[in-house]
C-alpha cells in the first residue's frame, strides 16, 4: 500500500534517489533533431521547467530549462539558449503525448510568456490529480517519498539556470524531477490508483 500523506522527518529518513539514464543536454539547434526522435512514438512523458530564482522584489525571469523525460533518457532544453523552438511547441501542444509534471499551471504560464500563441493540450498534473483520489500530500519531494521510496535532492533548486555552464548537480536534479513524475503516474496507474481519474 502507498501511503498518502508522509512527514518531513520520514522523507528524510529514505535514501537519496536519482535518474540513472542518458542525459541529453540541448542548447543548440541541432541538438532539437534528436529530442524529436526521443520523444515521438512515446505516449506518456515526465515534463518540467526550471526558472533562474530572483530574490528581489520586482524581479523576475523568463524560464531557462524545459525538461522531458522518458524512463531511459531526459532531454534538457536550455530555452535561454535556443528559444522556444516550434518542434518543442508542436510537442507540448500534442495530444496523443502526455505530458505528467506537478505544478504544471506555473510552468505552462512560464511557457506563455515566451510565446503568447502558445497552447498547450495533454497535460497531467500530479499536484491537483491525486488531491482528487485522496493524496494529503504533494510536490514531487513527498510523492517521491511515498510512490517510489527514495529521497529527492533539492539542493539545486534555486541554482542559477542561466548560467553559461550548467554543472552535473544541476543536469541531474533537473533530469531527475521530469523523470520521478512519469515514474510516480506509472507505479500509480499500474497499481490502480489513477483508476478513478481515466474512468470519467
Amino acid at each position: 500500500m502507498i501511503p498518502l500523506k508522509i512527514s518531513k522527518d520520514e522523507v528524510n529518513e529514505l535514501a537519496i534517489g536519482a535518474f540513472a539514464g542518458e542525459i541529453i543536454l540541448i542548447d543548440d539547434k541541432a541538438g532539437l533533431d534528436e529530442l524529436v526522435e526521443g520523444v515521438y512514438g512515446q505516449s506518456i512523458i515526465g515534463f518540467d521547467t526550471e526558472t533562474r530564482p530572483a530574490f528581489r522584489k520586482g524581479v523576475s525571469y523568463e524560464v531557462a530549462l524545459l525538461q522531458l523525460a522518458t524512463r531511459e533518457k531526459a532531454f534538457l532544453v536550455r530555452l535561454n539558449k535556443v528559444g522556444f523552438p516550434r518542434v518543442v511547441r508542436q510537442i507540448l501542444e500534442n495530444p496523443h503525448i502526455l505530458k505528467v509534471g506537478a505544478a504544471v499551471r506555473d510552468d505552462l504560464k512560464g511557457l506563455r510568456k515566451l510565446d503568447a500563441s502558445f497552447n498547450p493540450d495533454a497535460f497531467f498534473d500530479l499536484n491537483e490529480e491525486l488531491k482528487n483520489v485522496g493524496f494529503l500530500n504533494v510536490g514531487v519531494r513527498n510523492l517521491s517519498a511515498m510512490v517510489l521510496g527514495i529521497r529527492i535532492s533539492k539542493s539545486e533548486q534555486v541554482s542559477n539556470w542561466e548560467a553559461d555552464e550548467l554543472t552535473d548537480k544541476q543536469l541531474l536534479y533537473a533530469a531527475t524531477d521530469a523523470w520521478a513524475c512519469l515514474e510516480i503516474f506509472f507505479r500509480l496507474r499500474d497499481q490502480g490508483y489513477l483508476d478513478p481519474l481515466f474512468a470519467k
